[in-house]
């Protein structure tokens, strides 16, 4: 695998396969097996190691016996755990038997993909309610012993989703797939706290190892890794594999291990349309591995390792044997194999070259400057766009302020015509009430003189007469 002398990762679709041939995906935490076969290969070896013993290692026969009665008390502590779970294997009865597995499977027909909020429900239902009962069995009874090895309880919880899926096989093969989904959502949802980075196992040493390993190699550009990227002809704003980062960045915040599967989809999808931005041309699977490993050795993303085993020995198997989800995994988990032994070849250097990146003697100055070039003419020219918006912005509210003085003054002429002409309307009635007044006046005057002269003549003609008399 990995690279050949024009640069680039370079796999070929056997390889990402199964080594025994058995169709399905193989996984190097498997040593190139798939979950299938690695359990096949693995579980008989486990139980060969525990078998065996030393015939005379000087160790007392005390000690001995005390090592093999803990472990016969433990395999007893696991099928008692099982048949808890399922009760004892024993043939279904009757026809009363057939008729409600009938009745209890019923519900579950029309579950849709997704629907958790529906699987809920129908399992608190009275017809399910044996289910129910046998699933809140196992998460307490794994709870309590929480202390087991993280491979025995990995093999516990695959046991019971074979049982839990056996016991719908009578459905479509899609309906069960279906079903288990939303069961491995509820039961590892639970389980998270207690399996995830388990003290029994090595994880979060290997998880600081695998940090240090990327920030250690955080010089490496995407020219190094021969992964298209978009020149300065092409307008893409910003990093685009930006989502992708963010995307693989969130599986850790993730329960269930198909939601973290979901997360390496979702960052795998945002890889090819990367890709398909950055080149004219459609992406290859070389390209594709190449940009994932650019992806995560600037994502980091935190507790990498333990993610990857936490899917690897709690998720569904078919989710990682097949299918898109475990294509995905597959190449996530090569990236990360190749990351762990990335040498100077690999990139093309000299091994004096690499030794001098990792040194930090020296720098990759030639892909630095033309990124460095690149995202500064970005930068110019998105100042530009701004500028020119905001002096379009500023004449358009020049325009508006202009309009808006001449309306006010507009208005205002108006409003001072207005008040002129009712002053000179107050005036005018204010001059005729003085007028009307005197002139009343001075008539009234005039009458009563009228009237004393009358009265004056009347007075002297009756004097006349009266001195006639």
């Amino acid at each position: 695998m990995w690279t050949d002398k024009q640069g680039g990762i370079r796999v070929s679709q056997k390889e990402l396969l199964c080594k025994n041939a058995c169709g399905y995906y193989g996984n190097p935490a498997w040593q190139g097996f798939c979950s299938k076969c690695w359990r096949e290969k693995a579980r008989p070896a486990a139980a060969a190691r525990q078998d065996a013993s030393p015939a005379n290692d000087g160790t007392p026969l005390t000690f001995s016996k005390f090592e093999e009665k803990k472990s016969t008390e433990k395999g007893r502590r696991i099928n008692t755990m099982r048949r808890l779970f399922w009760g004892s294997p024993s043939p279904p009865k009757p026809q009363e038997s057939f008729e409600r597995h009938a009745n209890v499977l019923k519900p579950y027909q029309s579950l849709e993909s997704g629907d958790f909020t529906g699987f809920l429900k129908i399992l608190k239902s009275p017809s399910s309610q044996r289910l129910q009962s046998r699933c809140t069995a196992f998460l307490n009874t794994v709870e309590a012993y929480h202390d087991l090895p993280v491979q025995k309880q990995s093999d516990l919880v695959q046991d019971f989703f074979q049982s839990f899926a056996d016991y719908f096989s009578t459905l479509p093969e899609a309906q069960v797939t279906r079903i288990m989904e939303h069961v491995e959502k509820l039961i590892m949802t639970r389980l998270h706290k207690w399996v995830f980075c388990h003290d029994s196992c090595d994880d979060e040493q290997k998880d600081l190892a695998l940090q240090r390993r990327i920030r250690s190699l955080n010089w490496i550009t995407p020219q190094m890794l021969s992964v298209p990227f978009p020149d300065k002809k092409t307008e893409v704003p910003g990093d685009p594999f930006l989502p992708a980062i963010t995307a693989i960045i969130e599986m850790d915040a993730k329960r269930a291990p198909q939601d973290k599967l979901a997360c390496v989809s979702k960052c795998s999808q945002h890889v090819f349309e990367a890709l398909s931005t950055s080149n004219s041309e459609p992406a290859n699977a070389d390209d594709f591995l190449s940009a994932l490993v650019y992806v995560v050795l600037k994502a980091n993303p935190p507790r990498l390792h333990s993610n990857m085993q936490y899917v690897i020995r709690f998720g569904l198997p078919h989710s990682l044997m097949a299918g898109e989800s475990g294509y995905y995994f597959t190449n996530l988990s090569c990236a990360v194999a190749f990351i762990e032994k990335l040498d100077g070849p690999a990139l093309n250097l000299s091994p004096g070259e690499f030794e001098g990146y990792m040194l930090r003697q020296r720098a990759p100055f030639e892909g630095k400057r033309q990124q460095v070039d690149r995202d500064t003419q970005h930068l110019l020219e998105e100042l530009k766009g701004r500028q020119e918006k905001l002096d379009q912005g500023m004449d358009a509210l020049n325009v508006q302020l202009q309009n808006w003085v001449k309306a006010v003054h507009s208005q205002l002429d108006e409003a001072t015509a207005q008040f002129a002409v009712v002053q000179k309307e107050i005036a005018a009635q204010g001059e005729l009430s003085q007028v009307i007044p005197s002139s009343s006046h001075n008539s009234l005057l005039q009458e009563d003189n009228k009237d004393k002269s009358v009265l004056v003549l009347t007075d002297q003609r009756a004097g006349t007469q009266h001195t006639d008399c």
